[in-house]
């Protein structure tokens, strides 16, 4: 087990990705197959499962893409199935301590260093065929992220960002705002200096930052800032907006 985007994100380098939240096996593989560093596919906000997730990183084998996964919630039983399948990093939604940081980073690493469950038998250990190998590589490999989305997560940052084997802060600008009172509206001031905050402090640490950028303008604004991992597309909504640019151009003309 080799992670390409952790010994980029080492060595400062930047990447980008993409959502997958459509729970469909071909978006997954066209997806994989167009460039990304990575792909996240997205148990939060989507509707798919364990197995629907193993389907998706099966249809993005031998693309050289690296498989992230969303987690539905700080959770070390779910958190356990998602690496099980296969994936290289876990986003952990909605972290808002030290104690839930250092949760999140115990449920993805295998004793002693965490309380992953250990199993030789799953995909992600080659069925038993890559056991030895993937036991003693995982720890190392598995990227781990923790969601910085909400005002108390704010407060506590500093405390997080020592946490040991914690590799990046995902900054949540719509969860943020919407814990300050301005609901779906990143863009406030308020929440604009909040943002600024996060930047301030993850940038200064030794963990890399990500958020969602998903134009070209704020996805360049996010790179010279320092952001080094950005989803820059989400499949369900580059859908619905290919489709709807499509319509209103054959309208127009």
């Amino acid at each position: 087990m080799r992670n390409t985007v952790k010994q980029k994100l080492k060595n400062g380098g930047r990447t980008i990705g993409a959502f997958l939240q459509m729970m469909s096996p071909v978006s997954a593989e066209i997806l994989s197959r167009s460039g990304f560093d990575w792909l996240i596919v997205d148990l939060e906000h989507a509707p798919g499962d364990f197995a629907n997730l193993q389907s998706q990183l099966q249809a993005m084998s031998g693309s050289g893409v690296v498989p992230f996964a969303r987690a539905p919630w700080n959770d070390e039983v779910a958190i356990k199935r998602i690496l099980d399948t296969g994936v290289m990093g876990v986003l952990v939604p909605y972290v808002n301590t030290r104690a839930e940081a250092e949760a999140a980073v115990a449920a993805c690493k295998y004793p002693p260093r965490g309380v992953r469950g250990v199993a030789g038998s799953p995909r992600a250990a080659g069925y038993t065929g890559n056991a030895a190998g993937y036991l003693a590589s995982a720890n190392d490999e598995t990227i781990v992220m923790v969601a910085v989305e909400t005002t108390e997560a704010v407060d506590n940052l500093d405390e997080i960002l020592r946490v040991p084997d914690l590799d990046g802060i995902f900054m949540g600008p719509m969860d943020l705002a919407s814990s300050m009172g301005h609901l779906g509206n990143p863009g406030h001031p308020e929440a604009q200096a909040q943002i600024a905050t996060i930047e301030k402090k993850v940038l200064a640490s030794d963990k890399f930052l990500g958020t969602v950028a998903t134009t070209r303008d704020k996805a360049i604004e996010c790179i010279e800032k320092g952001y080094r991992w950005l989803v820059v597309m989400q499949d369900g909504a580059s859908l619905l907006k290919a489709g709807r640019d499509t319509v209103r151009e054959l309208h127009e003309a």
